[in-house]
Order: C-alpha cells, then structure tokens, then sequence
C-alpha cells in the first residue's frame, strides 16, 4: 500500500501522455516524430506483452529522443550547464548525451520524477548492466520500432523481442558493436555499451549452460 500510495503522488504531479507527445512534436523533426511514434507504439505492445506500467512506458518512449534535434554544440553546451556526468567518449561524441539530457528536461519541463522513467529514458541509446524491465522495452523498442531498416540480424531481434528480453538486448548489443566496430573507430564506442553486451552475453551463456 505505501508503494501504491508513492506511485500515485507522481504519477498525479507527472504530465499527461497525450500532453507530451503534443509537446514533443513542435520540438523535433518530422522524420524524428515519426521514429519517437515508432518506438511508443512498439514500446507499448511490449508493455502489454511483459506487463510492465503502460503509461510510465508511452512518456519514455514519447521523451526519449526529445533532445536529438540539438546540435553537438548546444548538446554539450546544455549537459556542462546541467553538471551532468560527461564521459571522454561523450565530449567527443556529444550526440551520446542526448538521453540524459532528455532525461534532464524531463525533470525541469515535464515534472517527471520516477526515476524508472527517467532511467529508461537516460539508457535507451548504450543500455546498461542490470537494466529493469521498462529500460529493457525502451532500448528494445528503440532498435526494432518499424521505421528502422532492415538490417542484418534485425528480422531474428524483432521476433526475440517478444520472448526473451534479456536474450533480445545481449543480440541488439551484438549487432550494434558488430556493426561499430567495422564502420568507425571501437575507441569511439560508448563504454556502456561494450559493459551491456559483457552483462547480458553471461546472462546467454547461463540459459545455454555455457
């Protein structure tokens, strides 16, 4: 009942889904609205399928990328004023920090507190170790929504996706790191996302007893 009672005072202090997405369409591009849609939608039917909370899953996928029309300037410019934690790897590669800034953002325009949300929001990009299930959906979601191409491995992630999560984000870290490592420098991969992988690939080899 105190859980209950505490998920109550933030959801009533929290903004209405159907606000924030009116929000976040005059905030970014078409092309962007439309992934931000995708990735809602899908977030949603693995919401129902996991039983995770609906509308704590629409406003992070809704928030997610609301900072990724900003430039690479004015995105390290608005993380630094924030005092938000910047890696090397980000300084050099400041579209990384677009999920914790939108997370940031959440807090100051949205009065969106739960930290799960704001988790989620935060991780959708790299993924971290341990991640709980809303974070899961929201970096799934994220990879597979169906505005994404086609890419090798992705027909096989998708279809995981609504079976196994933690199988599901070990392939998306595969598949990403794969494809990083042979299309630019490793040394500009997130950390986070090499920590990911090693977290859920352990998790792989235990269900296949290895």
């Amino acid at each position: 009942m105190i859980y209950t009672n505490i998920t109550l005072t933030w959801r009533i202090s929290m903004i209405d889904s159907k606000e924030l997405q009116r929000k976040v369409y005059k905030v970014v591009s078409d092309k962007r609205f439309e992934h931000i849609i995708g990735v809602k939608d899908t977030a949603a039917c693995l919401a129902m399928r996991y039983g995770a909370d609906f509308e704590a899953t629409i406003i992070a996928a809704l928030l997610h990328d609301y900072c990724k029309g900003l430039s690479d300037k004015e995105m390290l410019s608005q993380a630094k004023r924030r005092h938000l934690p910047i890696s090397k790897i980000e300084q050099e590669n400041p579209y990384l920090l677009h999920g914790k800034l939108a997370a940031a953002y959440g807090k100051e325009k949205f009065d969106i507190t739960d930290p799960d949300i704001l988790g989620a929001v935060t991780w959708h990009t790299t993924g971290k170790p341990a991640m709980s299930l809303l974070e899961m959906i929201i970096f799934t979601a994220d990879y597979i929504e169906p505005n994404r191409k086609m890419i090798p491995g992705m027909e096989e992630i998708r279809a995981m996706a609504f079976v196994d999560l933690e199988e599901t984000v070990y392939m998306i870290n595969k598949n990403t790191i794969g494809y990083l490592e042979n299309s630019v420098s490793a040394s500009s991969i997130d950390t986070h996302t090499y920590d990911t992988y090693e977290y859920y690939k352990n998790i792989h080899n235990q269900k296949k007893g290895n």
